[in-house]
């Protein structure tokens, strides 16, 4: 099983980082802030106005550390990695099976399940939790119909029917999704998904963290020897990460929605912590995002129980854990991708 490795998130704008033998140093106003052996790192990923050395660009490709560099506000620009790693069989048969109608549509099925039935494990525990505080009766509802939804995923005759339904249920649950805010129900009110830009403090937490999110799995998916670009739920699109945006399907409602979530209602994030540009876009501040951070840093380290392998595996090992069982159904080692299950 791979080690979990701590990522290292730079936001602290006029940064510079650099290598100092077998470590990365992290220098702000020409003082040095933070050093970390680089055996300790599995990612770099840097906010804004940050600078890294040449040299340290070059030691991180040679040791496997990818290097992010997002916008100061968490939208992607680019990505600096080291050779591919796998072997170019299994990319050619990823790309035969993408093209392939009923190899795609089978594998797209079983995300938008794995998404479908985490979507409805949040909507039913914050109604069984927190019943008094929010509509419970308008969260069952939501979980039945998407329940309904995800009955006919399975029977889908084609790709393109899996994404009409993936689309139906997720309107269904980010109709409700305001129901899930237990507290600072004022400060944090949604109304539905806004992305470029996000149009209020909900949808930029939101944003940000399936930014981090789709990051990690890129990295897994990258590590196993697939293409991240070519994905079978997500059609094709340069620049786009396809098949990681696939993946984190199954994720995002368990991990970052719930993330989001707990921000919001532990008050560990204010109305405080964000600000509003003059064409509407919401941010947050610097001590916000490295609040947020530190948490979906924390996060990872969670344990949970696996339904497929059967063993208890780190939040931020399931990434490398999924991209493993793609790589083996791709390869022919297994009949299907099974798709995570929050149990």
């Amino acid at each position: 099983m791979r080690k979990l490795l701590n990522t290292l998130y730079v936001s602290s704008q006029g940064s510079y980082l650099h290598r100092d033998g077998e470590t990365v140093i992290v220098e702000r106003e020409r003082e040095k802030v933070l050093q970390l052996p680089i055996h300790t790192i599995g990612g770099i990923v840097c906010f804004g106005n940050v600078l890294c050395s040449p040299y340290l660009l070059g030691f991180c490709a040679e040791r496997d550390v990818s290097i992010s560099f997002l916008t100061e506000y968490g939208k992607f620009l680019a990505s600096v990695r080291g050779p591919v790693s796998g072997n170019v069989l299994l990319r050619r048969q990823q790309y035969r099976m993408a093209d392939d109608a009923e190899a795609t549509k089978a594998i797209a099925s079983n995300m938008v399940s794995g998404k479908l039935a985490n979507s409805r494990i949040v909507l039913n525990r914050t109604a069984r939790d927190h019943g008094e505080k929010t509509d419970a009766e308008a969260l069952k509802s939501a979980s039945k119909h998407i329940g309904r939804i995800l009955n006919q995923v399975a029977s889908a005759k084609h790709a393109d029917e899996v994404r009409g339904f993936e689309g139906h249920a997720g309107a269904e649950y980010f109709r409700v999704f305001n129901h899930l805010i237990i507290d600072q129900k004022n400060d944090f009110a949604f109304t539905g998904r806004s992305r470029r830009p996000p149009l209020d403090e909900v949808n930029a937490l939101l944003s940000f963290v399936y930014t981090l999110l789709t990051h990690d799995v890129r990295s897994a998916l990258e590590t196993v020897g697939l293409d991240p670009s070519v994905g079978f739920l997500h059609r094709d699109r340069p620049g786009r990460p396809g098949l990681a945006l696939d993946m984190m399907e199954e994720f995002r409602p368990v991990i970052a929605d719930r993330l989001v979530l707990s921000l919001i209602n532990r008050r560990q994030l204010g109305k405080k912590d964000f600000s509003r540009a003059a064409n509407g876009a919401v941010t947050m501040s610097d001590s916000a995002r490295r609040t947020v951070l530190t948490e979906y840093q924390n996060r990872k380290q969670d344990e949970v129980l696996h339904p497929y392998i059967e063993e208890t595996v780190k939040i931020g090992l399931l990434f490398f854990v999924q991209a493993n069982l793609l790589a083996r159904h791709i390869r022919g080692d297994i009949d299907g991708y099974p798709p995570f299950f929050w149990r």
